[in-house]
């Protein structure tokens, strides 16, 4: 079933009065990752409804997904939102959230069964709103994830004013997350995103880590313009970002990366297929 976004933006609901996450994926031509990462999704101990944006992709990408959806038996809502980047994208997904809390997925990210879970653990805290993944490679044994998430933990009790966790990481309680103002385009349409955006869900609470909290990202070959921020931007960062986090993303970042066109789209793989027309909406719910 298809439906318009802008006519009927609450007609959806996740099913289930137990049902307290959603996992936003935001997509952009990963046929060939999408597969993996919904699967691990449809293991996760916690039950989950999972919101696909397909952010106009021209190699099958939706069908993929949804095929993935309806083979694990998922409850899931799949989107197409023709407004190129992520920004974009995850301001679109996140309009049809239901759920207590939300996480933010990659389509091209593993997640071990318990992510959910231990993302809950945290945000289940007092006065936390967003809780935070480390990142380790495939064939990482448990003796050096442990060691990562002692170097992790570390970083983030020396330096707790600042995001320690990229986007294919991170959890929010979405109430906070609509406080701070969700995933925004016009306040913010440059690349880390997900650090911006944590700057701002931090004001309602805190950011929490855990040992248990971690995903692997895939080993694709990377073929675009580097999208990391220079090693003074990121000193910077630390230094300024509980006191002057205004002035560090919103007058000093954002002209570095317009001088540098580093805009919300440029993290896709490939030259963006431009498309015009309405948000669509195809859903599918477990009765």
């Amino acid at each position: 079933m298809f439906l318009d976004f802008s006519k009927d933006p609450f007609g959806w609901r996740p099913q289930g009065p137990d049902l307290h996450w959603t996992v936003l994926i935001p997509f952009f031509n990963e046929r060939d990752y999408l597969p993996a990462t919904i699967q691990s999704l449809a293991q996760q101990t916690t039950r989950c409804t999972l919101v696909l944006v397909d952010n106009g992709s021209n190699d099958g990408s939706a069908e993929v997904a949804e095929a993935c959806c309806r083979a694990n038996k998922l409850d899931y809502l799949l989107i197409t939102e023709r407004t190129p980047g992520k920004v974009a994208a995850l301001r679109a997904g996140l309009g049809w959230v239901r759920t207590r809390w939300v996480a933010t997925c990659d389509a091209d990210t593993v997640y071990p069964p318990h992510y959910l879970a231990a993302a809950e653990a945290i945000l289940s805290r007092p006065g936390h709103v967003v809780a935070g993944a480390f990142y380790i490679a495939r064939e990482t044994d448990v003796r050096a994830r442990i060691r990562e998430a002692r170097r992790f933990l570390t970083a983030a009790r020396l330096l707790p004013g600042q995001c320690h966790a990229g986007g294919a990481g991170q959890a929010f309680c979405t109430r906070s997350l609509r406080a701070a103002g969700g995933f925004d385009a016009a306040r913010w349409n440059f690349v880390l995103e997900d650090h911006e955006v944590i700057h701002r869900v931090m004001r309602k609470g805190r950011m929490g880590y855990s040992g248990e909290l971690w995903c692997t990202p895939s080993r694709r070959k990377r073929d675009r313009d580097s999208i990391r921020w220079t090693l003074f931007e990121r000193l910077l960062y630390s230094a300024t970002a509980p006191i002057a986090g205004d002035w560090f993303f919103y007058v000093f970042l954002a002209r570095r990366l317009q001088r540098r066109r580093l805009l919300s789209n440029r993290i896709r793989e490939r030259q963006y297929q431009h498309l015009e027309g309405p948000v669509r909406v195809a859903s599918h719910s477990l009765l």
